[in-house]
């Protein structure tokens, strides 16, 4: 079922003599569960014509380097197999996605986009919509309850976000059909970006190095075993031991729903049928919590900014950023992992070589960067740089929305203390006293090592 409240018609162009239906597949790059490509499917099957998908590579994303690439590529290798078997040819290119689209939309009856929610991506589709001149149609698929549905503004917290998306549930939650083109428009001769072999592609794109891959392979397939084990091994136990960083009881689907390779939806039901303990505590992370951060970013300009923070925030930080601090370490420091604090370091060197930070670490290592670095603004940078450069989940609504909590975002005022302010504290005595911290940075350790 594709609801109304998922389409946002850009234009009333009418319908031209096309030889095809464009469906630019940017944000949401899958075969599966994927609102967009099934429209797409749907439209060119009225119209009688082949369905052609693009993808953009572009060499300078911001904030993406070889690690992020490799990721990406990997998971496009998966769609563009598994859309071939639906007769439907994946258009990969080199060059900057908005002006593949425009020179491809050139030939098309129809053209359907998915949806981002980042500064770029609304600026790409801007771009498209004021260029093209066919009609264009946008599909929302990488959210359970469409952002301007479930708010029509930003929202203070989880806690005035829940009931709003809680309510619309019932009605979005519903499985999506899979369909097959009628045409085939695997015999469209394109010049493609070949990315059968990964490394071969990835030395021709003119891209940041410095970065390797970490230990998750990207794509929907291996997806969708991932979180086929998480059912199996762990949701049962995941209310209780979610914020555990010795037990490590996660889904790791963040990366996976970064970069658009599984639909939140589908691990929304499929959750849901399993009756497990945990199935409640991970939809709160998974709809209530990513979709709070899909509403902070569309509703804030400057989410990856300190001056997203409320005013509370932002001006108790500033009063007390002259407060004496014990440890004062530059970005160097940090990066490399070389702090007092071994509990900070293990998360840090876990994000460094496996492109992933356990959740209650990654709280926990934003707040010590606030606490070590002179100025606040200067560690909300700090904080964002590190989080974008190595997070596969960084450099996403979800990744700025974690920031922007350490600072005080998405959370009340708490008792005033130095440095911090009335911004919640965190400190390492608390990790040893709720969890065997120790376990935690033996795992680190055994990663590193290998």
């Amino acid at each position: 079922m594709i609801q109304k409240e998922r389409l946002l018609y850009w234009n009333n162009e009418s319908l031209p003599q096309g030889d095809y239906v464009l469906y630019w597949m940017q944000a949401s790059p899958r075969s599966h569960y994927n609102h967009a490509l099934e429209y797409s499917i749907q439209k060119a099957n009225e119209l009688n014509k082949p369905l052609i998908t693009f993808f953009g590579i572009t060499n300078h994303y911001p904030e993406a380097n070889l690690r992020h690439y490799q990721f990406l590529i990997e998971g496009l290798q998966d769609t563009q197999k598994m859309l071939a078997k639906k007769d439907i040819q994946m258009v990969i290119w080199n060059k900057s996605p908005e002006q593949g689209a425009i020179e491809l939309a050139e030939e098309a009856a129809l053209m359907v986009m998915d949806r981002g929610y980042l500064r770029l991506q609304r600026e790409w589709e801007e771009k498209v919509a004021s260029s093209v001149t066919c009609p264009l149609i946008q599909v929302e698929s990488n959210v359970i309850v469409p952002v301007e549905t479930a708010s029509p503004k930003e929202d203070y917290s989880a806690g005035t976000i829940r009931k709003k998306i809680q309510r619309e549930l019932e009605y979005f939650m519903k499985p999506l059909k899979e369909n097959s083109a009628l045409r085939s428009s695997l015999d469209y001769d394109f010049d493609l970006f070949d990315i059968t072999d990964t490394e071969k592609s990835l030395n021709k794109l003119d891209i940041d190095l410095t970065v390797p891959a970490g230990i998750f392979k990207g794509g929907t397939l291996t997806a969708l075993n991932l979180f086929d084990q998480f059912l199996e091994e762990k949701l049962e136990y995941f209310a209780q031991l979610r914020n555990d960083p010795a037990n490590n009881c996660l889904s790791n689907m963040s990366p996976y729903l970064h970069f658009g390779q599984i639909s939140p939806l589908y691990l929304a039901i499929k959750a849901s049928k399993t009756g497990a303990l945990g199935t409640e505590s991970f939809l709160e992370e998974l709809i209530i919590r990513r979709e709070l951060s899909m509403n902070f970013v569309h509703y804030n300009p400057q989410y990856n900014k300190f001056d997203c923070l409320p005013d509370w925030a932002k001006n108790t930080l500033l009063e007390h950023r002259n407060d004496p601090r014990e440890y004062n370490y530059s970005l160097d420091e940090l990066e490399n992992a070389k702090t007092h604090d071994l509990y900070w370091n293990a998360a840090q060197k876990e994000m460094i070589f496996t492109g992933k930070m356990h959740g209650y670490m990654r709280m926990y290592w934003g707040k010590k960067i606030l606490e070590w670095t002179d100025d606040p603004r200067k560690a909300y940078d700090i904080t964002i740089y590190l989080n974008d450069k190595y997070e596969l989940d960084g450099r996403d609504p979800n990744g700025y929305a974690g920031v922007a909590w350490c600072f005080g975002k998405h959370d009340r005022a708490w008792k005033e203390r130095e440095i911090f302010g009335k911004v919640r504290y965190m400190n390492a005595n608390g990790l040893r006293r709720k969890f065997k911290i120790d376990k935690y940075v033996e795992r680190v350790d055994e990663i590193e090592n290998n």
